[in-house]
C-alpha cells in the first residue's frame, strides 16, 4: 500500500474561441498568438485565484524569465480552446506554471508550456523573494491528493 501523498495543483480553465484576427495567411493560429493566449489565461488565473491583489498589496510584480513551449497541433478559425493553468513548482524565488491548450471537448493538446516567473520590487525593479503572503497563497493552491 502506497501512503505517499502526491502534490496536485488546482487546475484553472479559461476558454477561448479562435477569431479571424488570430489566424495567419496559412489559416491557422500563428505560434506567436499562443503566447498571447497563454498570457491572457495566466492573468485570469492570477485574478481568479486571488493572487493579483496580493501582488499589489506587497508592491511587487511578476516577470516571466523563461517559457518552454511545445507545439503539438494546430488551431483554426472557429475552434473552441480550453487553456489549463496550474502551478508545477513553487519556490521562494521562482515559480513555474504548467499551461496546456486543448481543443474543447477533446483530449487533443495543441500547445503546452512551462512558464517560469519571479517577483520583483516595483520600486527597485530588482528580483526579490516572494512575500510570505504570496508564497503561502501559492502553496495553498498546490493541494495534496
Amino acid at each position: 500500500m502506497n501512503t505517499h501523498k502526491h502534490k496536485t495543483a488546482l487546475v484553472h480553465q479559461k476558454e477561448l474561441r479562435v477569431r479571424g484576427f488570430h489566424v495567419d495567411v496559412y489559416q491557422h493560429v500563428n505560434n506567436a498568438r499562443y503566447l498571447e493566449f497563454l498570457e491572457d489565461a495566466r492573468w485570469h488565473f492570477f485574478d481568479d485565484m486571488g493572487l493579483t491583489p496580493l501582488f499589489s498589496a506587497a508592491q511587487c510584480a511578476m516577470a516571466v524569465i523563461n517559457i518552454n513551449i511545445s507545439y503539438r497541433g494546430s488551431a483554426y478559425f472557429g475552434d473552441d480552446l480550453v487553456i489549463e493553468t496550474s502551478f508545477s513548482q513553487v519556490q521562494s524565488r521562482k515559480v513555474e506554471l504548467k499551461q496546456i491548450i486543448k481543443l474543447k471537448h477533446s483530449d487533443k493538446v495543441i500547445t503546452q508550456a512551462l512558464v517560469t516567473f519571479v517577483a520583483f520590487d516595483q520600486q527597485t525593479k530588482k528580483a526579490i523573494s516572494f512575500p510570505p503572503t504570496l508564497l503561502e497563497k501559492m502553496h495553498s493552491l498546490m493541494s495534496s491528493s
